[in-house]
């Protein structure tokens, strides 16, 4: 007779994941150009652009203090006007694993947590034109304007995995994206230009000279950065000539 074998419980344990958090400062070595899309290139992409009229074809192309404001992610309460989208830094560091031994992108995108939606950014703000190609066919040159912070800085407080991930890491991945991605326009990610990137630093434990960088750019705060918002100064020689020329060109118009 056959003996019949005792049922086994293969019970399987799911252990809940636990999280880790640490807040880093990061402080700019190279500056940073805002590119937040305008109010105008939303509404266009709403409700479509509409055909230009004869008024619009005869008005000068471009007003560089709105789109000098336009490109500025503002907030209304906090220690700083400005901020940037924390998705960015995430982002930046999900392309930094790429050439990070140890960790792949995915594990970034899923073991790391911003819980804050912005970033405050603290720096003062100028008006900045550049020469840039157009992504039509030709590549037809155009005068894009936007804000720019010769110095920058922000805090983040990040939130991880353990023990998948720990904070050394997490430090070091910050750096890495600081230092080969950066964000903003012409970051150092898309090859050209080599702006938006930066060193990283704890709270707890700065070098003097980090120490010494943070208190001078926090110093450019909410009350300068409203009046450089309102009231921009010019970032180069180029952009008061470029400037100069606008205004005399705004009275020969209306005449």
């Amino acid at each position: 007779m056959a003996v019949k074998k005792s049922a086994v419980d293969n019970n399987i344990q799911i252990h809940e994941l636990k999280q880790g958090e640490i807040k880093l400062r990061m402080i700019g070595q190279t500056p940073l150009y805002f590119n937040s899309m305008g109010s105008k290139a939303m509404r266009d992409l709403l409700a479509g652009a509409r055909k230009k009229t004869a008024a619009d074809k005869q008005a000068i192309k471009h007003n560089p203090e709105v789109e000098y404001k336009e490109t500025m992610y503002i907030k209304k309460d906090g220690d700083t006007a400005l901020y940037f989208p924390a998705a960015g830094v995430k982002g930046a560091m999900a392309t930094a694993a790429l050439e990070t031994e140890g960790i792949k992108k995915t594990s970034v995108q899923r073991l790391i947590f911003l819980p804050q939606t912005n970033i405050q950014i603290w720096g003062k703000p100028y008006l900045k034109m550049d020469i840039v190609r157009s992504a039509d066919m030709n590549r037809t040159p155009d005068v894009r304007t936007r804000a720019y912070l010769p110095e920058w800085c922000s805090e983040i407080t990040i939130r991880f995995v353990t023990p998948t991930l720990s904070k050394q890491g997490i430090i070091s991945l910050l750096a890495n994206a600081g230092q080969i991605v950066g964000i903003g326009d012409f970051r150092q990610e898309k090859g050209r230009g080599s702006f938006g990137t930066w060193t990283v630093a704890s709270a707890d434990n700065m070098a003097d000279w980090q120490q010494e960088a943070w208190d001078n750019i926090t110093a450019q705060s909410r009350e300068v950065q409203e009046l450089a918002i309102d009231y921009p100064e010019y970032a180069d020689l180029e952009t008061a000539e470029l400037m100069e020329f606008m205004q005399e060109e705004r009275i020969k118009r209306a005449a």
